[in-house]
């Protein structure tokens, strides 16, 4: 026994001795980068792998290991050469690693792998993230490897798709020839009041606010008088007393006769009135008055505020204005929803849609169904999900990281009394029966920890996959296995739950909900057709109304407005769900479904990229009877990429969307100002001809517009913001203000001058009261600072910005353009490379471009 036992100790002592000297994973650096868009035949990519040992003593294995990252683009082969291969496990996992001719890499040398992709690269969002080192004999352990930056071709002409297309990457000259009619207007000639107002009236005199005004409400405007009495202690140093009989003061009043949401500013020499029918309005005026007082006030605080007196009257032109926020693909904390809510509200954006669950986690606690967040809130290194997620957009494959995490029931009572307090409505979104990986696999951890424990009815409760479905499909995401079974009456049981708890919730947080957004997208073809379970419902239901496999969709959001109608709510979801299979000349086609035409189903429509056919859906399904939120990818997906520049985080696969795209869209004649495709050239004609427009019935059915921060790309709460602002000013324009002159004017020439002076007035606007303000509250936005646009004429080197107010700042020795070097103040002459880079008002910079004179 003790032989054995020392026998044992030897081969655990060696076993360990092994690990110990193992080639440590931080010594190996990995850099990726684009060789060419042009890569044999279109459509086709060459990128590049190199991996460098950095360690001085060990080689790295010839064999042993795996290397995982998440990417997005496809990888169709590796060329010979390397000994290395990759390819996609699920969703976006990948691996790279030895092949059986790859030898080792020696310490200090350097390998390289060529990888074929589809498509092509534009930019940073395209390259592999979140790399880690796995090892075969200590398979559940990640070692982080060093992140490198990704690197573009060698020249432009390799971002190209042809050799006779378009440049598809945006040049500081491209840049300055669109902001070419951008002219300076001064600051005192800009409106206060954004977004725009019904009416707005100056009036001579100025108010003058100081240590003897204070607030004067109604009863039922108290929680706003103290909102207000609180956002002021920021202006003056001390908070505004609430005092009834103080003749200085700024009145809450009320006036029953105007509509909801609507209000009244009047500023007097001696007082102030903000009048409205209710609370909200109140709030919004609150906003307007908010918005009049001096930028130096919001710099930092002054003994007296002056403020120019005027009458404001005005009201939304939608009822819905939102922001979609997702926190499933990448998650973001309590304390940054709060800080989102808060701008939300700064520019009257009335709708929170929460978009909590997808394929790749749950972030809500929902009581009874802990796996929902102990298994999926959390991501890290897993082949197989059973006791967590994996890791996916640059996570990594520790599952200490910072897209583990949810919000316990408390805090998303936090988030709903703070929402509420704001006039905010919050929307939770169940994604429902598609993108639902992590429910379904979180359900099936709950039946293998009660099967164990002998509880096998209990078990089968909540089970959202047929086990004896052997379906083959592939999501857009590339999972197959994110559906759940629509013919188990286990999944309306975990609906039923789920549903219930979130109502409760928003009862108890004074926020009774009316719907719940139950998704429907992206159900791919081929699922359910090899479930039994399916196949078993299919021959039971009537067969005049359920005919094939497709029409168990119809089947299910039946089941859904049913659960939802009981508990007094009404359907939403996205486009899909006003949408059925049918088939045309053999082939399959996607029509309005006129079943749940006129059922209080609301549409929130989306697939209006340029060039793939469905540009005029929103209107289709608003002309059909459907209820519609207008959030088209083309000019509000606010997580795409500014422009295409390979530095420029986000996708691009609806477009590119800068803030003129959300301020130039016509919310009920889109297609009249759509300018560019996908790919950022001109729009032909031909793609929009024969497309629907919107019927006067149809504009009753369209309930307002919602801006869209999908997360795969954000990762931090300095990307949310990033992408957000200021696109979000644009959202807000459209939201809030009625058609502009240059959105009917009939006239296109006539259309496009009062256009240009529209845009021009709101750029001097963003630059010079808007940002100023964003830098300042709550410590500042993170906003996106954008590239300066130069150009060489005769000689001299000129430059320019989008915003008005905005400092150009400039070097000619190499060095990066900080807030001290010389300030661009007209055309240069000197020669050689010449850096710029634009600066906001606090003296953040944005990113550094330059040119050759």
């Amino acid at each position: 026994m003790r032989i054995l036992t020392l026998l044992f100790l030897l081969l655990s002592g060696a076993v360990f001795a092994q690990k110990q000297d193992r080639f440590p994973a931080e010594s190996l650096q990995i850099t990726w980068e684009l060789v060419t868009n042009q890569y044999e035949k279109p459509g086709q990519h060459l990128a590049r792998f190199t991996l460098l040992n950095t360690h001085a003593k060990m080689a790295l294995p010839a064999k042993g290991w795996t290397i995982y990252y998440n990417g997005n683009r496809d990888v169709t082969g590796v060329l010979p050469g390397s000994g290395l291969e990759t390819g996609r496990i699920h969703g976006d996992l990948f691996r790279l690693a030895p092949g059986p001719d790859f030898k080792g890499l020696a310490p200090g040398k350097s390998l390289v792998a060529d990888c074929v992709g589809d498509a092509w690269v534009f930019n940073v969002s395209d390259a592999p993230s979140g790399y880690y080192l796995v090892w075969e004999d200590a398979p559940t352990v990640a070692h982080a490897l060093p992140q490198v930056s990704a690197k573009p071709p060698a020249t432009l002409a390799d971002f190209k798709r042809s050799a006779d297309g378009p440049e598809d990457q945006l040049t500081p000259e491209r840049v300055f020839a669109q902001n070419a009619k951008i002219a300076d207007i001064p600051a005192q000639q800009l409106p206060l009041v954004f977004p725009t107002p019904a009416t707005y009236i100056a009036k001579p005199g100025l108010f003058m606010l100081d240590g003897l005004s204070a607030i004067a409400a109604e009863p039922e405007f108290q929680q706003e008088a103290v909102y207000l009495s609180g956002e002021f202690r920021m202006f003056l140093g001390r908070a505004l007393p609430l005092d009834p009989g103080n003749p200085k003061s700024i009145r809450l009043r009320k006036d029953a006769s105007l509509p909801d949401e609507a209000y009244r500013l009047e500023i007097n020499t001696d007082h102030v009135n903000i009048v409205a029918a209710g609370s909200k309005g109140i709030f919004y005026g609150i906003q307007s008055l908010k918005q009049m007082v001096p930028l130096e006030a919001w710099a930092s605080p002054v003994s007296i505020i002056t403020i120019p007196c005027a009458e404001v009257r005005d009201q939304p032109r939608f009822g819905y204005r939102g922001v979609h926020m997702d926190v499933a693909r990448n998650f973001q904390r309590k304390e940054q929803v709060l800080r989102m809510l808060n701008w939300m509200a700064m520019y009257k954006l009335n709708t929170l849609h929460f978009h909590f669950s997808d394929d790749e986690a749950w972030r809500i606690e929902i009581p009874g169904l802990p796996e929902l967040t102990s298994l999926g809130a959390t991501r890290g290194h897993t082949l197989d999900s059973k006791e967590h997620l994996p890791a996916t957009y640059g996570s990594g494959g520790d599952v200490r990281n910072p897209q583990s995490g949810y919000y316990t029931r408390e805090d998303y009572l936090d988030i709903l009394r703070h929402a509420k307090k704001l006039h905010i409505e919050v929307i939770p979104e169940i994604e429902t029966p598609g993108h639902a990986r992590a429910a379904i696999k979180s359900m099936e951890a709950r039946y293998r920890r009660l099967m164990a424990a002998g509880r096998t009815s209990e078990a089968q409760e909540y089970r959202l996959a047929d086990p004896e479905d052997h379906s083959k499909y592939l999501t857009a995401q590339y999972y197959t296995d994110n559906v759940m079974c629509v013919a188990l009456p286990s999944v309306y049981r975990f609906l039923e739950t789920t549903v219930d708890a979130l109502m409760s919730m928003h009862r108890e947080a004074g926020m009774p909900l009316k719907t719940i957004h139950m998704g429907g997208d992206e159900v791919p073809v081929g699922v359910w057709e090899q479930s039994p379970a399916c196949q078993a419902l299919l021959q039971k239901l009537p067969r005049n109304e359920y005919r094939t496999i497709s029409d168990l969709w119809q089947y299910y959001w039946k089941n859904v407005q049913e659960i939802l109608q009981k508990r007094g709510l009404f359907v939403s979801g996205w486009e899909e769900i006003g949408m059925r299979e049918t088939k045309l000349d053999g082939q399959r086609k996607m029509m309005v479904n006129p079943g749940f035409a006129n059922a209080h189903f609301r549409t929130y429509v989306w697939n209006t990229v340029i060039g793939w056919g469905s540009e005029d859906l929103p209107y289709r399904l608003a002309n059909g009877g459907y209820e519609v939120v207008l959030c088209p990818v083309s000019n509000l997906y606010f997580d795409l990429a500014y422009e295409k520049d390979f530095a420029e985080p986000g996708y691009y696969w609806g477009g590119f969307v800068d803030v003129d795209k959300p301020f130039y869209f016509i919310p009920f004649d889109y297609l009249k100002n759509t300018k560019v495709d996908r790919f950022g050239n001109p729009v032909s004609p031909e793609v929009l001809m024969g497309k629907d427009r919107l019927t006067d019935y149809g504009k009753s059915n369209i309930v307002g517009i919602q801006g869209h921060l999908w997360s795969e790309n954000i990762r931090t709460p300095e990307m949310l913001e990033y992408l957000a602002f200021p696109k979000i000013l644009g959202l807000a324009e459209r939201a809030w203000a009625q058609d502009p002159d240059w959105a009917r004017e009939k006239d296109p020439e006539k259309a496009e001058q009062l256009y240009q002076k529209a845009w021009n007035v709101f750029v001097n606007l963003l630059g010079k009261r808007e940002l100023p303000r964003l830098a300042i509250y709550q410590g500042g936005a993170r906003f996106r600072i954008p590239t300066v646009g130069a150009r060489v004429v005769e000689g001299k080197v000129e430059a320019n910005v989008m915003f008005p107010g905005l400092d150009i700042r400039y070097t000619t020795d190499g060095t990066e353009p900080a807030l001290t070097s010389m300030k661009y103040q007209g055309p240069l002459e000197q020669k050689g490379r010449v850096k710029f880079r634009a600066f906001d008002q606090k003296g953040r910079g944005g990113r550094t471009i330059e040119v050759e004179n």
